[in-house]
């Protein structure tokens, strides 16, 4: 009888159009757990992006008949009625022989999705306009990988891409209030590094700068998101995405409106659970707050064994979050600027400043000569030192003498022969050593450019060009993430396989090879 009754709920609630906001756990009670648990299809994220052939409720209602039953075979169960996803960019191949700049031309058109492609039913969410994807596995728009596809995409005079992606996240932020890690319902409890403003930005450099006064309504939105509860605090307390510290500033940290196993990764989750001392909800709430960061999973976000069983995530004040936050904040008193509106545009000025000195105070280590994440519950700066570290000299928060300490750390400790490590942690975890990915090194590119150290930053971004055309003159492949070991394989490490594609590799690449250039 339960059973009968949740199908009739199902049916009833998607007669009245919420299926596009249910989960596919919500939409297959049941069936959901027994084909992540049973690893049916490998990857659990391959179920979840599966699409239904028929209505979600007769599908549920012919799996309980029928799941007891001799001779039941699960896998061909779910094969009969759902469409499973395929990655269309594996069917591609360069020609090497036509060089890195078509093969990324080239790629553009492969990893483009129709605005219509979210099928009834589909956990993926529709959009108003076409969309770019990462590639591999990640068959949606995600949210901080576009900004650094979108620089490719600049140098490629590919504006209307740019456009539609900010239009879509536009749509994202006034339908949902914030925009989710990526397009799909079961990443609906959760955002991502906000890169928002830093989009808009590159559409004004395109359009003008009344582009940040046409987007200044979904700006002042996504900062409430990340803002809210923020009025309510008392010194040293925390809530959602904001952290009150002794003196009453005001940072943030990463968070996860759930505190319940991925549906993306549920049987990892669950198997993961196991080894931590941490209560269920604590512990996944703490691994769904890294998959709001983007760097799901490594050291940064682990105590000071550095095991993932240690997982403490939201326990730290991330400072990439702050300095992006910092931006957010002068693109809106930019935006009252350009309205002549005076008033505002001090409060938002003075918001930005206050940031900027408690990022200074609570995240700078004189002692390690970089920026630092801070863990509020335990005062003090995180013990695992990170390429993290750098954004504070992309958006001009460091002063002179610290710029020096850093570029000093990052040439005798981080730069590596083939690019820049993200940490000097080994735990097999994907944001650990020995992986190194593009957005951070464009990240300490244009950092260290802020403050003339051009020779360091033209050294990186040889290093990395060199690397990326190692791997692509061997495989005809641009992947998502590099291996800075000294057998130079692209091992990579982490929850799933090297992915190739790869949206925000092309992107700082291209940029790279127009901006620097090499022997």
């Amino acid at each position: 009888m339960k059973r009968v009754l949740l199908s009739m709920l199902l049916l009833f609630l998607m007669g009245r159009g919420y299926s596009q906001s249910l989960t596919p756990k919500q939409l297959y009670p049941g069936l959901f757990e027994a084909v992540q648990l049973q690893n049916v299809l490998g990857d659990n994220k391959t179920f979840v992006d599966a699409t239904p052939k028929r209505e979600p409720a007769l599908i549920v209602a012919d799996y309980n008949r029928n799941k007891s039953r001799a001779g039941f075979n699960l896998k061909r169960f779910v094969l009969a009625n759902f469409t499973l996803p395929s990655a269309d960019d594996k069917v591609f191949r360069s020609n090497v022989t036509l060089g890195v700049k078509h093969h990324i031309d080239t790629l553009w058109t492969v990893l483009t999705r129709k605005h219509n492609a979210a099928s009834k039913y589909s956990s993926l969410i529709a959009l108003p306009n076409d969309f770019i994807i990462p590639g591999g596995r990640f068959r949606e728009t995600y949210y901080w990988d576009s900004y650094f596809t979108m620089l490719g995409l600049q140098e490629s005079h590919k504006t209307k891409i740019i456009q539609n992606t900010v239009d879509n996240f536009s749509f994202l932020i006034d339908k949902y209030g914030f925009i989710p890690t990526g397009t799909r319902t079961y990443y609906l409890t959760r955002s991502q590094a906000p890169f928002f403003s830093m989009l808009v930005d590159l559409l004004a450099k395109e359009k003008g700068k009344q582009v940040i006064l046409k987007y200044q309504p979904e700006l002042l939105k996504e900062y409430a998101f990340w803002m809210k509860g923020s009025q309510n605090l008392k010194a040293v307390q925390a809530y959602n995405r904001v952290v009150s510290l002794p003196s009453g500033e005001i940072l943030n940290r990463y968070w996860d409106d759930s505190d319940k196993p991925r549906e993306e990764a549920y049987k990892n989750d669950l198997d993961s659970v196991k080894h931590t001392k941490q209560q269920p909800a604590e512990f996944y709430r703490n691994i769904r707050a890294a998959g709001e960061s983007g760097w799901d999973f490594g050291s940064r976000w682990f105590g000071a064994a550095g095991r993932y069983s240690t997982i403490e995530t939201t326990s730290i004040i991330p400072v990439d979050l702050n300095c992006l936050l910092y931006h957010l904040e002068l693109s809106i008193a930019q935006s009252y600027q350009l309205q002549g509106k005076q008033a505002e545009y001090s409060t938002f000025i003075s918001k930005a400043n206050l940031r900027k000195k408690a990022i200074i105070k609570y995240c700078w280590s004189e002692k390690d000569g970089w920026f630092m994440d801070y863990n509020f519950k335990l005062k003090h700066a995180t013990p695992h030192q990170t390429i993290a570290g750098v954004f504070p000299l992309c958006f001009n928060i460091a002063d002179n003498a610290q710029a020096i300490k850093m570029a000093g750390v990052i040439k005798s400790k981080f730069l590596k022969s083939r690019g820049l490590a993200t940490s000097f942690m080994i735990t097999g975890q994907q944001w650990d050593s020995p992986n190194a990915w593009a957005p951070m090194q464009f990240m300490a590119i244009t950092g260290l450019q802020n403050y003339h150290q051009n020779d360091l930053a033209e050294e990186i971004a040889k290093r990395w060009i060199n690397t990326n055309l190692a791997v692509f003159n061997a495989t005809g492949k641009l992947t998502e993430k590099y291996i800075l070991a000294d057998d130079g394989k692209n091992k990579g490490g982490g929850e799933y396989p090297q992915q190739d594609g790869y949206g925000w590799t092309n992107g700082v690449l291209l940029y790279l090879l127009n901006h620097f250039k090499t022997n």
